[in-house]
C-alpha cells in the first residue's frame, strides 16, 4: 500500500514517514500542496495524509478538493493531520472531501489504527 504524506514541517513529516514506513507501508513524502498534487496525479497513492496549513499556491483544503475532482484520485482516502482544531476548519475539510480529521499533536497509535482500518475496507472492495 502506497501512502502519500504532505506535511511542510520537516520534523513532523519525517516522524510520520518513519511511523507509517515501520508499519510496512510504502511512503512518499512531500512538503507542499503543489508537490502533493503532482505526485498524486502522476502515480495515485492508496491513501493521503495531508496537513492543511501548507506554503505556496495550494493549502490542504485546495489539495483535497483537487484530489476529489480528479478521476484518478477521487476515491483515495484523505486523512487530515492539522493543528487547526476549530469547527470551521473541520467543516471546510469535510466539504473538501476529507475522509478523517486528526489534530496535532495526534496519537500515533490512533493514526495507524485508522490507516489499517481504511486499508481493510479497501481490501474488501
Amino acid at each position: 500500500m502506497r501512502i502519500l504524506v504532505c506535511e511542510d514541517q520537516d520534523s513532523i513529516r519525517r516522524m510520520i514517514e518513519a511511523l507509517v514506513g515501520a508499519r510496512g507501508y510504502d511512503v512518499v513524502a512531500v512538503s507542499s500542496g503543489t508537490k502533493a498534487i503532482d505526485v498524486a496525479t502522476t502515480e495515485p497513492p492508496d491513501m493521503v495524509l495531508l496537513d492543511l496549513m501548507l506554503p505556496g499556491q495550494y493549502d490542504g483544503f485546495e489539495v483535497c478538493r483537487r484530489l476529489r475532482a480528479d478521476p484518478g484520485t477521487k476515491e483515495v482516502p484523505v486523512l487530515i493531520i492539522s493543528a487547526l482544531d476549530d469547527a470551521d476548519s473541520r467543516r471546510k475539510a469535510t466539504d473538501a472531501g476529507a475522509t478523517a480529521y486528526y489534530t496535532k499533536p495526534f496519537s500515533p497509535i490512533a493514526l495507524l489504527k485508522e490507516i489499517d482500518r481504511l486499508k481493510q475496507l479497501a481490501d474488501k472492495s
